[in-house]
C-alpha cells in the first residue's frame, strides 16, 4: 500500500496546506506501515520542508508547460508519477480541481473534505464534512485505490521529521486545453483559506473608509481579513476576501464577524470555523444562532476598544 501526497506550492513556495496534507498522509502511512511520497510541480522551496512533516520521498516534477495552471494537465502529470493506491490532496481551490480529474483518469474512488485520520484502511473509511459544512458523514471507498482531499485547518500541521530523498522528473505534459484568463495568487498577505484567525465584516461598517479598524484588529491578532458577498459586490473590498457559499469556504480556529447579519449563504462558507464570535448592533441578527459568543453593540465602539485591550495584553 503506497501512500502519495500532492504538495501544492504557489509560485514555487509551499503553503501551510501542503504541510497539513503531508502530515495527514504520514498518519495514513503509519497506520499502514508504509512511507510517504510527496509530489510537487515546479517547486523552488527545499524538499527539507516536506521531510519535516513526514515525506520520506519527494518527486519534483519539472515541466515548463505547467507554469500556467490547468487541472487536466496537472492531473496528467501527477498520474504519470503516482502509482500508489492512496493519494492525498489538500482541499484548496486548485488541488480540489486536480483530484476529481485524477480520479476519473484512473478510476479511483474520491472522498473530499476529510477532517480526521481514516477510521479504517480496508475498506477505506473516513469522517468528512458534508452539506456545505453543516453536517458530517462517514464515507467509505469501494474501489481498490482512493484519493482524499483534506479540509484545511481540520487535521492540523504535525511535525514528524524523517530522512528523505529527492527525485526530479522532467515531463512535457500537453497543456493546451485550458486557457487561463486570470488565476489569483497570494499577494503576500496572510492566505485567507489557511489563516487560523479571520476577522470579517459586512455592510454594518457603512462604508469602505471604515475598514481600517478591521485591518488593525486583524494585524494585532495575526489574522486575515474577509468580507460578506454584498460588500465585495459593491466594491468596498476585493472579491478575493469574499467568504460564503459563492465565495471562499474557510475553517479557521477563530472567526470574528462584524456587522454581518448571517444569511445562510454566508454561513455555508464559515460554519466549519471552530469558534465563531459575532458582533452586531441587531440583537435579532440570525448569525447569533450560530455563534459561540455574541456581542450586541456598536462595532465602532467595540472594535477599537477590543483592539486596544489585545494590544495591552500583548504589550
Amino acid at each position: 500500500m503506497a501512500v502519495f501526497v500532492y504538495a501544492e506550492n504557489i509560485n514555487g513556495v509551499y503553503k501551510k496546506a501542503a504541510f497539513e496534507a503531508v502530515s495527514y498522509a504520514k498518519a495514513i502511512a503509519d497506520q499502514a506501515g508504509e512511507t510517504v511520497t510527496a509530489i510537487s510541480v515546479n517547486p523552488t522551496d527545499s524538499s527539507d520542508l516536506l521531510y519535516k512533516y513526514g515525506a520520506s520521498n519527494v518527486i519534483n516534477i519539472k515541466d515548463e508547460g505547467l507554469k500556467s495552471f490547468s487541472a487536466k494537465a496537472y492531473a496528467q502529470a501527477v498520474s504519470e508519477v503516482a502509482n500508489g493506491n492512496i493519494i492525498v490532496f489538500p482541499h484548496t481551490t486548485d488541488a480540489s480541481s486536480i483530484a476529481p480529474m485524477l480520479a476519473i483518469m484512473n478510476g479511483h474512488s474520491l472522498i473530499t473534505n476529510a477532517i480526521a485520520a481514516p477510521e479504517s484502511l480496508s475498506p477505506f473509511q473516513v469522517k468528512r464534512r458534508s452539506f456545505s459544512g453543516k453536517g458530517f458523514m462517514h464515507a467509505k471507498a469501494e474501489g481498490a485505490a482512493v484519493i482524499i482531499t483534506v479540509s484545511q485547518n481540520a487535521f492540523g500541521v504535525k511535525e514528524n521529521a524523517v530522512s528523505g530523498s529527492e527525485e526530479v522528473k522532467n515531463l512535457s505534459v500537453a497543456n493546451e486545453d485550458t486557457k487561463v484568463i486570470s488565476h489569483e495568487q497570494s499577494s503576500g498577505k496572510l492566505d485567507l483559506k489557511e489563516a487560523e484567525i479571520v476577522v470579517s465584516a459586512g455592510r454594518g461598517l457603512k462604508g469602505p473608509e471604515n475598514w481600517g479598524m478591521i485591518e488593525e484588529l486583524a494585524n494585532v491578532l495575526g489574522a486575515a481579513t474577509a468580507c460578506s458577498k454584498p460588500v465585495s459586490d459593491i466594491g468596498w473590498r476585493p472579491h478575493t476576501e469574499h467568504v460564503g457559499q459563492t465565495g471562499k469556504a474557510i475553517s479557521p480556529n477563530l472567526y470574528i464577524a462584524v456587522g454581518i447579519s448571517g444569511a445562510i449563504q454566508h454561513l455555508a462558507g464559515v460554519n466549519s470555523s471552530k469558534t465563531i464570535v459575532v458582533i452586531n448592533s441587531d440583537a435579532e441578527a440570525p448569525f447569533f444562532k450560530s455563534a459561540d459568543y455574541g456581542v450586541v453593540g456598536d462595532a465602532f465602539q467595540i472594535i477599537p476598544a477590543l483592539t486596544e485591550k489585545i494590544k495591552a495584553i500583548k504589550g
